[in-house]
């Protein structure tokens, strides 16, 4: 078999703002994680991060080499150390650790002897040093079809942003939608960390992006953080991009935390005052909604964050939404 190095073309890392630029599996770059030291870490690990390419190989191979591994408490060595491939929009299967004593994920697959595409989501935790794809010798690589929408949707939050706690990358709701909706995306969802920090809106500000989501509710450490940060957070992003089409959303929980009706207001309050202002690229969604009307305590792994389920139900009430921001995109 012959080898290709994830930094070889036609292979593309879709969801790592800055890979074209500086070659770095990261979604932060050291700069903005200085002034938020939060992210010295989580900056660099690469939830949301895909790689994707064309080939006629009947077998190809996978090799994901991590700095370190770590177990997460509330997710599997599936859902945070391996990565999920799709062959024309099939699931093949995952790229694994054996186990969490070695910083390597492999897979071998098999798929047909004809041109199709591959994309791989990459593993939520770790960071990775390396990608390597091997695929048969007599075979062909070539780029990725492109997404229907190529310039990325941005995602900015919280754990629940990243894909916590569902059993695979490929099941967060941002992954679901799209795959749904055929949108390129940036996942900036970070472990309790995401708290509406300005310098992480100015980071945004300089990114590629046709539309914005932001659901931090979670990660704001109190109602008052919330209140104090969320506007400014927004207009910062909005004095920079007018026409943006921003989506607001709040936390799911509402079921089990007594204050989340008062951080709901507060967030859609921003919004209000987008609309009074006259914005009409402002959209708002209750965090509520999402698990509908029935079975609402089986979409929750932990009362928290949603699992397989939540995150399925939090995409299909995003949906109808986000292909309004879409349609505003394509005229």
């Amino acid at each position: 078999m012959k080898d290709f190095n994830v930094h070889t073309s036609p292979l593309k890392v879709y969801g790592v703002p800055n890979f074209e630029k500086n070659g770095i599996l990261e979604r932060v770059p050291r700069a903005v994680r200085e002034q938020v030291p939060s992210l010295d870490y989580l900056g660099r690990r690469t939830p949301g991060a895909r790689l994707a390419f064309r080939t006629d190989s009947e077998h190809f191979e996978l090799r994901i080499r991590f700095e370190v591994i770590n177990p997460d408490i509330g997710m599997s060595l599936f859902a945070c150390q391996s990565a999920n491939v799709y062959v024309d929009g099939r699931y093949l299967g995952l790229a694994r650790p054996d186990n969490y004593s070695q910083p390597l994920a492999v897979g071998k697959f098999t798929k047909d002897k004809a041109m199709q595409d591959v994309m791989i989501y990459l593993p939520r935790n770790e960071i990775i040093c390396d990608i390597v794809v091997s695929i048969d010798d007599d075979a062909r690589l070539e780029a990725p079809t492109p997404y229907k929408h190529p310039v990325p949707v941005i995602f900015y939050g919280s754990s629940i942003t990243e894909g916590g706690c569902c059993s695979r990358p490929a099941n967060a709701y941002n992954a679901l939608l799209s795959r749904w909706l055929d949108f390129d995306y940036v996942n900036l969802g970070f472990s309790g960390s995401g708290k509406g920090e300005l310098a992480i809106a100015d980071y945004i500000n300089t990114l590629d992006k046709c539309a914005f989501v932001y659901d931090y509710d979670h990660n704001a450490p109190s109602a008052e953080h919330l209140a104090a940060t969320h506007e400014p957070f927004f207009r910062r992003i909005r004095e920079h991009s007018p026409d943006l089409p921003v989506l607001m959303l709040t936390k799911p929980d509402a079921d089990y935390d007594p204050e989340s009706g008062k951080r709901r207001d507060i967030i859609r309050a921003t919004y209000e005052h987008a609309v009074a202002a006259g914005d009409k690229r402002v959209w708002f969604i209750d965090g509520a909604t999402y698990y509908g009307d029935t079975d609402r305590d089986a979409c929750s792994a932990d009362t928290c964050h949603p699992n397989d389920l939540g995150m399925y139900r939090m995409a299909q009430t995003i949906r109808p939404v986000m292909e309004e921001m879409l349609a505003l995109v394509d005229r």
